[in-house]
């Protein structure tokens, strides 16, 4: 049960008194799912929204590292497995955090996966594992959020897009589509859910150190980006925090990429 994650880093007779102290803390704390919050931007999120006490869902293909990264986060957040593009899944996972959690304030879709190459080489089932993952993924969880968020009156989504969404890149035509889309949908959202109180916004990074740009020749790369250098998670999860609590805003996208949009 995933009740039992929340106090996995704890054994012996404080058990309880977590319990207790735990049941108080989540009556005053925003909740937010973190949709790929087990590393990279998305992790980079967890821990700003962690500080600010939050209350957080990790969720990951992978349960054993959400589990690492929810467990490190402290005491009161959960960790659950979700694949972003099965709609029975993403409403399992958000029945489980309204049960272990309560009612969703927030939503961050940072899960995402990219296949370089050109499309004349790429097969269909990449195409397709890139496009669901990146962009019906994150419409399921908009549209599972959206019901909860509805019924509390207000709440708040970021979308973490990429300036290859705007610009468009060789090799990355379908990683591209994917995330161009995100915006059209986002912004879109943003008008159905606004007299709700529901804002919807994207953030779209440059080259951010992360496993996904682990590859690229930095030193090369870098030379296009106005301030010389890599993003780092922690400076776009300021940007996402940053829309999460704007009152104001809603339907935009800001872009968090160093300056690379100018260069290029």
């Amino acid at each position: 049960m995933a009740e039992q994650w929340l106090f996995s880093c704890y054994t012996g007779p404080e058990i309880h008194l977590l319990f207790v102290i735990c049941e108080l803390f989540l009556k005053m704390g925003k909740v937010c799912a973190i949709f790929g919050g087990s590393r990279g931007i998305g992790k980079a999120v967890a821990e700003l929204l962690a500080q600010r006490g939050c209350h957080l869902a990790i969720i990951a293909r992978n349960l054993e590292v959400a589990q690492t990264t929810a467990c490190n986060l402290g005491a009161g957040h959960l960790a659950l497995r979700c694949d972003v593009s099965s709609e029975q899944e993403v409403q399992s996972t958000f029945e489980e955090m309204q049960r272990n959690l309560g009612p969703i304030n927030y939503l961050v879709n940072a899960a995402g996966i990219n296949r370089d190459g050109l499309l004349l080489r790429t097969k269909t089932e990449d195409m397709i594992a890139q496009i669901h993952t990146n962009l019906l993924g994150t419409m399921l969880t908009c549209k599972a959020a959206v019901k909860s968020m509805i019924q509390q009156q207000g709440g708040a989504i970021v979308n973490i897009g990429s300036i290859v969404g705007f610009k468009g890149n060789s090799g990355q035509s379908v990683y591209s589509a994917s995330k161009a889309g995100l915006v059209g949908f986002s912004r879109s959202l943003a008008k159905e859910v606004a007299k709700k109180q529901i804002r919807v916004n994207v953030v779209a990074p440059g080259f951010i150190h992360t496993e996904m740009t682990a590859h690229l020749e930095e030193d090369q790369l870098k030379k296009a980006i106005l301030l010389g250098r890599f993003g780092e998670p922690r400076e776009v999860a300021q940007a996402v925090v940053f829309l999460l609590e704007s009152p104001y805003v809603t339907g935009s996208t800001l872009v968090v990429d160093g300056g690379l949009q100018l260069l290029t």
